[in-house]
């Protein structure tokens, strides 16, 4: 035996060097998009709100019909990658929809919010004042139903059809069309459509007191990139014109609105601004008015010393995306090219 091992010494220390290198390479990477994945740590907390005391919280026997509670907070979960040294990034859904919008997608692929964090960025995901886990007010509808109230007095709440957010997520020109070469994940629609949640945004006092809890977070975080999506699209914006502190940078994806052209844009000078558009954009009715808006925007903004840009995806290679961009198929390959125009734009930390 030790005359074989001898005879194998020099072959069978190769072999194991050879194995241990080849172990080294497909060892887990906490950076790597498909490894194990390693955070500093993990929570959540609230941003903002207010006190209402109200007689008109229950009409159940078990609950008290009067007292105190918080409404108009803000949700905010978060993760902090090991040794982060990228700018956070403040993630806010849009409508009729929660933070699970950046989570894993409906085909149960990696979201952004797993995705940013493994390439080095700490994530923040809000859920919207009224929306999700950040709690609304019961009182007028109770008042209503308790005959305290006359109908008119309830609030405005609304839900999205399916058949209707069909076109306005740009799936296809009309239910059940669908745009050729679309790459959102329709065979996953069924597990998309539970996301969707009641809409209390008309129900709520302007400004959407989530701009407000946005421009606290900012500062809180002492630097944040403000990524919003179609509702909450101007809200970055919004957020920057009370308060410039905390921003460090701006990305709207496929935002409802700009702001207007003739509006001040000293709030703006100097920082970077993306405004990101998938595809179908001009063929959409919906969307192809807000796209000029936000082109008008970009270019006054510029004027006033901002640095902004707007990016369709299929003139970087990335065509097919629908409104829900960050789910689509090709979402990795979309959140790989932002991550590098915020490398690029935005200062790290």
């Amino acid at each position: 035996m030790n005359r074989f091992l001898a005879l194998a010494g020099p072959w069978l220390m190769a072999f194991i060097l050879a194995g241990c290198a080849a172990g080294a390479v497909r060892a887990p990477d906490a950076t790597a998009d498909n490894g194990p994945l390693t955070i500093a740590r993990q929570g959540s907390f609230f941003v903002g709100g207010r006190d209402v005391k109200s007689d008109d919280l229950s009409l159940l026997p078990a609950y008290a019909p009067g007292g105190t509670i918080s409404v108009e907070q803000m949700y905010v979960h978060y993760q902090v990658p090991v040794d982060a040294r990228r700018a956070p990034l403040v993630f806010i859904h849009g409508c009729c929809l929660t933070g699970k919008t950046w989570e894993t997608t409906p085909d149960g692929r990696m979201g952004w919010d797993e995705f940013f964090v493994r390439r080095g960025f700490p994530t923040y995901v809000i859920d919207q004042a009224s929306r999700g886990r950040s709690a609304a007010d019961p009182s007028g509808i109770v008042a209503v139903k308790g005959g305290r109230a006359p109908a008119d007095k309830l609030p405005q709440v609304f839900g999205a059809a399916q058949e209707g957010a069909w076109a306005i997520f740009r799936f296809g020109p009309q239910y059940p069309e669908v745009f050729p070469g679309m790459q959102f994940p329709l065979e996953a629609q069924a597990e998309f459509w539970k996301q969707m949640v009641p809409d209390w945004l008309n129900a709520l006092p302007t400004p959407n007191p989530t701009v407000p809890a946005l421009s606290q977070l900012a500062q809180k975080l002492g630097g944040a990139v403000l990524v919003s999506h179609s509702q909450s699209g101007i809200y970055p914006f919004q957020t920057a014109s009370l308060d410039r502190r905390g921003i460090a940078g701006i990305v709207a994806v496929e935002p409802g609105a700009c702001p207007a052209a003739d509006s001040d844009m000293k709030p703006f000078a100097g920082l970077p601004i993306l405004v990101l558009w998938g595809d179908f954009v001009p063929l959409s009715p919906r969307w192809a008015p807000r796209l000029k808006m936000c082109s008008d925007f970009v270019a006054a903004a510029n004027r006033a010393g901002a640095k902004a840009e707007m990016v369709m995806l299929a003139d970087v290679g990335l065509p097919g995306a629908s409104h829900m961009l960050m789910q689509d198929k090709h979402s990795l390959k979309i959140a790989a090219w932002l991550a590098g125009w915020i490398d690029g734009h935005v200062a790290r930390q």
